[in-house]
Formats: structure tokens, sequence, C-alpha cells
């Protein structure tokens, strides 16, 4: 259940403030901060990962490789630092502080049009889990039906001004997100921006019947829970990134069949309310998110899909035309060929 890290208008500003300084500066991590690659058996090498948000089933896959000894077995001494509400991904990486860090899609893309060289490497989530969460008494049943209702949304959400520019939010009353379906309770023309992967559940467990309108259903698919790194580290470790890309998605497979042991490890991290039904519940949505079909390959990224991504950021002018080119937000030399 996530309240939006990234506010793509007031937190864009902040972290671009912060980024200038860095590249006016010159202090990115990466130059000054080196891996040697890992594979010897008598040494390990020290890697960390930064999360975008408290531990969740988002970041199952690191969890379940670093408890099955994926990450051992390859002489990776792995660290996970969890996220919250204010995490800067591509600072930490530029500072050198993380090796590695889970994001979304659309803010890899955010990233770049700051400057940043932050690079993909693996995408565990094929299809967006964004929804609007509506009440099945609420007379909605697509996003046609919207007209009327009120959403409790977190303004400067990309998906938002997606949403608008095709109409799907005309005749609906925006209000803020407060990270919580109360509203829900007590109004059926109550809507509210979600996660499939927890809401739903959580709405549920308090005694309502919910309908999920999925985004993805309507163009706006960017990848979820992608492991990302720098350039540099790219350039200058390539096989500690390929250990650790093996390793992580080794971890995402084994959690999509198995999840128990790893969200123990998940609940005991997370700190903010998570309950063990709402984990096991989202380990089960991630499945079909993950596969969206029988040829899906884990972790698997195309050009296509990044060059509509930031077709779409640029036609809504989240970022700046020509700001971002998609080949090179991703990387698919870690990942096995097809």
């Amino acid at each position: 259940m996530k309240t939006e890290m990234f506010n793509c208008e007031s937190n864009k500003s902040v972290w671009a403030i912060t980024l200038t300084a860095f590249l006016v500066t010159g202090t990115t991590g990466c130059s000054t901060q080196k891996s040697e690659p890992a594979g010897s058996e008598s040494e390990t090498t020290s890697v960390s990962v930064q999360l975008n948000w408290y531990p969740e089933v988002e970041h199952g896959g690191v969890y379940q490789a670093l408890i099955d000894g994926s990450y051992s077995d390859r002489g990776l001494d792995v660290e996970i630092k969890p996220g919250g509400s204010e995490t800067p991904v591509a600072p930490e990486l530029l500072l050198g502080r993380s090796h590695f860090a889970i994001t979304n899609a659309d803010d890899v893309v955010l990233f770049r049009a700051q400057g940043a060289d932050i690079v993909a490497v693996l995408a565990a989530v094929q299809d967006n889990p964004r929804c609007l969460l509506v009440r099945s008494d609420s007379g909605v049943e697509t996003f046609d039906d919207l007209s009327g209702m009120t959403l409790q949304c977190q303004p400067g959400r990309t998906f938002l001004p997606f949403l608008r520019q095709r109409g799907i939010l005309d005749g609906v009353r925006e209000v803020p997100y407060f990270n919580s379906i109360a509203g829900m309770v007590n109004d059926p023309k109550m809507a509210v921006q979600a996660y499939v992967v927890a809401e739903p559940l959580l709405a549920q467990q308090q005694g309502l019947d919910v309908r999920t309108l999925m985004v993805s259903e309507l163009g706006w698919n960017p990848y979820s829970s992608v492991l990302v790194t720098t350039g540099d580290l790219i350039r200058e470790s390539p096989e500690m990134v390929q250990q650790f890309v093996d390793a992580t998605r080794l971890g995402w497979e084994n959690y999509l069949s198995a999840p128990d042991i790893a969200n123990e490890q998940i609940l005991a991290a997370n700190k903010h309310g998570m309950t063990a039904e709402v984990l096991q519940f989202g380990a089960e949505q991630m499945r079909d998110l993950a596969y969206p079909s029988e040829n899906t390959k884990l972790g698997q990224m195309s050009l296509d899909r990044w060059q509509t991504l930031v077709g779409q950021m640029s036609e809504l002018e989240v970022i700046d035309a020509d700001s971002v080119q998609a080949e090179e937000c991703f990387t698919t030399q870690f990942l096995p060929n097809e």
C-alpha cells in the first residue's frame, strides 16, 4: 500500500536541484567507489541495493535471493536498504551509497531527463500494478463511468495527466490521497488510486466489495519493480552487474513460485502496518503481473515498450521533448538471450 514516492512536479524540482549540485561539483559516487568482480570462492563483494519504498512484495525478488543464497553463491554480500516516502533513489546511486536500486520505468525516464545516467537492467513486473479502486455499488464498471465520482489521488503522478488527456477524469472531482481507503467506507462515490497488489484486499477486510480498473489496460504501462544501476558501474564492473542480475532474476523466479519465507523477512523489515495476509495476497497478484503471457521471460524489456513510455511522457510534457533517448534507458546485455 504505497503512498507515491515521486511527485513528478514538486519532487522532480527538488530532485533536479539536488542533481544539479552533484553535476556541478562532480561528486558522482560511481566514479569514486568501485567494486571488484564477484565469483571468487575466497573473496566476497559487498553490494547494496536501495529500495524505493518500505519493503513490500514489489521487492520480493531481492529478499528471496538474499534468503536462498542466490547472492552468496555468486560471491555477493548484499545489503538491502529499505526506502520510504522521501527516498532519493537516483542520488543514492550517483553518490555511490548504493550499487543498485528498485524503481519504476517512468522514474528512470525522469531521472535521465534530469541528466542522471541511470540504466534499467531487469524489469521484474511487466504489467504495472496501478489501478483505480471503486466500490461495486458505485455504478462504475469501466473508466467511462467515472464522471460524477470523487477520486482520491496524489497530484503530480504521471498516470493522472495521462488519464486527463484521454478524458477519463472529465467530470471527476480530484481530492488529496492520504495513503488510506477510509474515504470509501462511507461513500460509494469515492474512488482511490491504488496498487492491485494491496488495496483491494484491504478494502475487502473492511467489508467492502470493490472493483479494480487497471490503468495498464488504457495503454499506460511502465515496467515496475525495475532493477537499475548506473552507466558507470556497468562500464567499470560488468561481471559484478551480471552476477547481481542473475541472482536477482533467480530470486524473482523463486519468490513468485513460493513467496512464504521471503514474505516473513519482508514483514519483519516493514515497520509500517504491513500484514502477512496482504503480503500473501500481493504475491499472488504479482505472478500475473510478472508473467502476463506464457511466453513472458522474467525480467525482459523491449525497445518498443521504452519508446512508447518516453513518447507518452514527452507528449504529456512531463519531460522535455528529445531530452531522453529510449535506447539509453535500459540494457538487455545481462539478461538471457531469447
